[in-house]
């Protein structure tokens, strides 16, 4: 597969208009109308070129996007009020924005996908009360749990994913509570798209205790569908993280993580699948080194650990070929290491990480394939820039994959 090459264009036009442009505000207070009601405005976008390449699959996809959320927070007392518009922009629109779904949404696009659809949507409209160690909020609102591997907001992509639900959130010294219930997920598919929400009944619960060092969480995830009954399931798990002070620079951090999965409600399908997850990284002055292994595990090959409402970009690996996990199952050993470079000429806090991903199936014996991600990030102009490559090397599933994003945000 040819390497990607068109980057180096892109990357000047774009690093010309963070320079040209005025150094971004950082967000500041909320504005003050009077003693009682503060105003905080809600500004921030994101412009972003990614290209796709992948063997046998339609036309290399390129797909320059600008994303704007612009809305306001009011605050009186302990109430407060928020509403959030988003819209996407296809400025060059070669790839494939229409998702395909359970109804046939294929699209006549001849590129590979890129998630982003031309989109204006309501992102969120919610309310709040805020006492003393407790929070409800009411509304179309973001929801993140731990790190978004099973509850996020597919922070990734430029549709951002979001819930129509009433969540309560409490703490008591080192205990967090956390609870919601939502009867929408809406999705990043757009609104042009059958698949812009999923209904049902979804029942989120967490339950953490702060031991400093070591947080651990308890989690239970019941998620009943209307339609896209397949993945109706009930999840119960826990969580263990950690970092640990080994002298004056070396830190030990680590992640153990089990869970369990059944069918639920009118999933047609009997299954029971386990998930674990295990993590061990060492920092020494600004260089890291991690290795881990997670597994979606499988029941016999019939179904496998599904994560419908997770940032599933964020695991195992930005190419993308394991969105939803295979029936046979799916065990991802990795690699990554990191560094912090710090200040060079005009880039500032210039940092790169490189991950190496061995993909197998937890059912039947298989070799998926391997993939090597890498990022970098820094700040030119003030802006934050980001350049990110996924290469997924297939064997027996999915196809070759290459990707590559140059992306510039800002935020007021």
């Amino acid at each position: 597969m040819k390497t990607v090459l068109s980057l180096a264009a892109l990357a000047a036009t774009t690093a010309s208009f963070a320079i040209a442009a005025p150094a971004a505000a950082k967000t500041g207070d909320p504005v003050v109308v009077s003693d009682n009601l503060t105003i905080d405005p809600i500004i921030d976008g994101t412009l972003r070129w990614e290209h796709v390449d992948q063997d046998d699959l339609g036309l290399d996809a390129d797909a320059l996007t600008f994303r704007m959320r612009a809305g306001a927070e009011a605050t009186i007392h302990n109430l407060s009020f928020l509403a959030e518009a988003e819209s996407t922009l296809a400025i060059v629109d070669n790839y494939n924005d229409t998702i395909p779904g359970n109804n046939g949404y294929l699209g006549a696009e001849p590129y590979s996908v890129v998630a982003d659809p031309q989109n204006v949507e309501l992102n969120r409209l919610q309310a709040s009360y805020k006492g003393k160690g407790l929070k409800v909020t009411l509304g179309r609102q973001r929801i993140i749990l731990d790190d978004a591997r099973f509850v996020g907001n597919v922070g990734w992509r430029q549709n951002e994913q979001t819930f129509d639900a009433v969540r309560g959130e409490a703490k008591f010294g080192p205990l967090s509570l956390d609870a919601t219930y939502s009867i929408s997920q809406r999705t990043i598919f757009g609104i042009d798209s059958p698949n812009e929400h999923f209904d049902g009944d979804l029942i989120l619960v967490n339950a953490t205790v702060d031991a400093k060092p070591v947080k651990i969480v308890g989690f239970a995830y019941l998620l009943d569908y209307d339609t896209r009954i397949a993945f109706s399931s009930k999840t119960f798990g826990a969580m263990a993280t950690g970092k640990l002070p080994l002298g004056d620079a070396v830190t030990l951090d680590f992640k153990l993580r089990y869970a369990t999965q059944q069918d639920f409600e009118l999933n047609p399908v009997d299954y029971s699948a386990e998930y674990i997850d295990a993590e061990l990284g060492v920092s020494v002055a600004g260089f890291g080194l991690k290795a881990g292994y997670e597994e979606l595990g499988s029941d016999d090959g019939v179904a496998a650990f599904q994560t419908p409402l997770a940032t599933a970009h964020a695991f195992n690996g930005w190419a993308d070929l394991f969105l939803t996990t295979p029936a046979t199952g799916l065990r991802d050993y990795f690699g990554a290491a990191s560094a912090k470079i710090g200040d060079a000429g005009p880039f500032k806090g210039v940092g790169a990480t490189v991950i190496y991903h061995e993909f197998k199936s937890d059912f039947g014996s298989i070799d998926y394939g391997h993939e090597w991600d890498a990022i970098m990030t820094f700040k030119l102009g003030g802006y934050p820039f980001l350049l990110k490559y996924a290469n997924y090397t297939a064997k027996n599933f999915g196809t070759d994959t290459e990707k590559l994003w140059l992306q510039v945000s800002f935020s007021y």
